[in-house]
């Protein structure tokens, strides 16, 4: 079932062009989250139960660290070591935590917001029309792109979707790959005084490509 009312964040983020879509709708979902486990939701028992059992990542818990509330995360991490963690080390052999809270959090939205990516290409021309004007998608989310389309769309539009999809990475991709060339060949004394072209950031941008925008927060 479609929840429509994740329509208006993918529109805005795929009419900002910058960067891959997906990252950025990862991004405000981050942000959301941070802010609200910090907020009034610290105290809600049935989101203390379930952060007491999930805890967080390292990346999360350094963002709520960087968000100055010491007091809020003080508590939450309380209760998280005498509910979970201490427990655990005494009544089991310890394991390397495998879950996390606020991902679990992002995770179901960004799904939603998936499928309704899926679905404004299926139903909007539109919406085709700005999909194919990205400038790309990271690698993570652009094979999200695919497996969401895959099983959420009509199977006659899908490879057609895909392409689409495609079409727009490589795009990039190969434009990419000449920057990151051309940025280790200006360090060939010969090229010293060539123009370096877009090549300058080619290092970050590959990162970007790559990794995703959540690489460099």
């Amino acid at each position: 079932m479609i929840e429509k009312i994740y329509t208006i964040p993918v529109n805005e983020a795929f009419d900002l062009y910058s960067g891959c879509p997906v990252c950025t709708l990862y991004k405000k979902l981050e942000d959301i989250e941070i802010d609200t486990i910090l907020g009034a939701a610290m105290m809600e028992p049935d989101i203390r139960i379930e952060t007491n059992k999930k805890g967080f990542c390292g990346r999360h818990y350094g963002q709520m660290f960087n968000m100055k509330n010491r007091l809020g995360l003080a508590l939450i991490l309380e209760s998280h070591l005498s509910l979970n963690v201490l427990k655990a080390i005494k009544n089991k052999k310890p394991e390397r935590p495998q879950s996390c809270y606020i991902c679990g959090k992002i995770e179901h939205s960004l799904t939603k917001m998936l499928e309704n990516t899926a679905y404004l290409w299926e139903s909007e021309k539109e919406f085709r029309e700005k999909l194919s004007k990205q400038p790309y998608f990271c690698l993570a989310h652009y094979a999200d792109l695919l497996r969401t389309g895959e099983y959420s769309m009509r199977k006659k539009l899908y490879p057609e979707y895909a392409g689409e999809c495609k079409k727009v990475m490589l795009q990039y991709g190969e434009k990419l790959l000449g920057d990151v060339t051309w940025f280790t060949k200006k360090f060939d004394y010969r090229n010293e005084d060539e123009p370096w072209g877009d090549s300058k950031d080619a290092v970050e941008r590959a990162l970007r490509f790559l990794a995703g925008d959540q690489l460099f927060v």
